[in-house]
């Protein structure tokens, strides 16, 4: 099994930066994509960024020129790295990984972390 935590959410004002960490343990054979998704109130859940195993990465439009994924696979890590941040950007977000737990599984399956509060101020 996958667990994922979270870190780095917080209060900040408009115009602001943040950068959130997920750190992946566990037992597993290799993670494959990582992800950070978030939830507004009232709102379904939604891909903020993903970057693949050899690091191509895409994002949601709201968010491209301002935030930045990267990862760490030494460290079975995923980070958010948030500036310009503007007040719709207030959500809970979610880290996920798609990993096998083993060689010979036929498929990834997808872990999701607690989630981290971001809130941006005006």
């Amino acid at each position: 099994q996958v667990r994922l935590v979270e870190s780095g959410g917080g209060l900040v004002q408009a115009g602001g930066s943040l950068r959130l960490s997920c750190a992946a343990s566990g037992s597993f054979f290799r993670i494959y994509t990582m992800g950070w998704y978030r939830q507004a109130p009232g709102t379904q859940r939604e891909l903020v960024a993903v970057t693949s195993a050899d690091g191509d990465t895409n994002y949601t439009d709201s968010v491209k020129g301002r935030f930045t994924i990267s990862r760490d696979n030494a460290k079975n890590a995923v980070y958010l790295q948030m500036t310009r941040l503007i007040t719709e950007d207030t959500a809970v977000y979610y880290c996920n990984v798609d990993a096998k737990t083993r060689p010979t599984a036929i498929s990834t399956v997808r872990y999701w972390g607690q989630g981290t509060q971001v809130t941006v101020s005006s």
